[in-house]
């Protein structure tokens, strides 16, 4: 696997050619902060998610009623980006429109990922552009696993506490799919105790009002602050013994139960207009 080593003085992140996804995050002290990737549990470690987040119905979408075959999170992450930048605190990998990736999704598009290093923080920032004549729609997202617990904070009961003290709607999946049904809360005074029963049924889906950061860790020792620019949804998912849970920003969520299999109509699908770009990105700034 190719790998690109970028760092400073407090932290060193390793970037993967395939899926321009995020390996590891170690701080001086030899700890590891990001999941590890134990594929009995889960391949994944932060995977890009594009150009679709979460299912589709039988893993098929719709472009002006034409079907495609896609499978779950899209095939960004399934591919091999181009080195484009390489410096010793950042680098940019690029993806572009192939033959393969037209028989999928029928666009010419072009997908920058940048990891950069800001002290104690990396940030990750995914610029689409549409170089294509039409409207180009889609859904872009972040998966990452920071480790649970986090290191040093073993034996401790882990939060997830929102900058903005909200308590957001909670959805689940029916078969892969957003049931559109809201749900009470399981935040209160933006504050949520994690235990692995919270999963039991998936990933947990905040649609709206999760707001744009929050921390994560016990309320003593270690932590991560993380926070995300121009992504409305999120989401929390772990699985049982995994050791991870993932921090997921996106705009775009699966395909809702009963919905449209059109990608433009899609929640909150992004529609990107002829020669128009988007910027979307998080930041995971590591405390103690």
């Amino acid at each position: 696997m190719q790998l690109t080593r970028i760092a400073n003085d407090q932290i060193t992140v390793d970037v993967a050619a395939l899926g321009a996804e995020m390996q590891s995050i170690q701080t001086r002290d030899g700890r590891h902060w990001l999941w590890h990737g134990d594929s009995s549990h889960w391949t994944g470690r932060s995977p890009v998610l594009f150009p679709i987040v979460g299912k589709a119905p039988n893993d098929t979408v719709s472009v002006d009623g034409e079907r495609f075959q896609m499978s779950q999170h899209g095939f960004a992450r399934r591919s091999n980006f181009e080195l484009l930048v390489e410096e010793s605190d950042r680098c940019v990998y690029r993806l572009t429109a192939s033959e393969a990736s037209r028989a999928m999704y029928p666009f010419d598009f072009q997908l920058d990922v940048e990891h950069r290093i800001e002290g104690r923080a990396v940030v990750v920032t995914a610029e689409v552009s549409n170089r294509d004549h039409r409207v180009m729609p889609f859904g872009i997202g972040f998966h990452p696993a920071f480790a649970w617990p986090l290191p040093g904070g073993e034996g401790k009961a882990h939060d997830i506490e929102l900058d903005d003290g909200a308590a957001p709607a909670l959805h689940r999946l029916s078969g892969g799919l957003v049931d559109p049904q809201s749900l009470p809360s399981p935040f209160v005074d933006g504050r949520l105790q994690l235990n692995h029963s919270l999963f039991a049924q998936d990933a947990m889906l905040f649609p709206e009002g999760a707001g744009a950061g929050l921390v994560y860790g016990p309320q003593t020792g270690p932590s991560v602050h993380f926070t995300w620019e121009n992504l409305p949804n999120f989401a929390l998912w772990s699985k049982s013994g995994g050791g991870f849970i993932c921090l997921e920003p996106w705009h775009g969520t699966a395909a809702e139960v009963g919905g449209s299999g059109e990608l433009a109509e899609r929640p909150y699908s992004v529609l990107l207009g002829p020669g128009a770009r988007g910027r979307y990105s998080f930041k995971a700034e590591l405390r103690g």
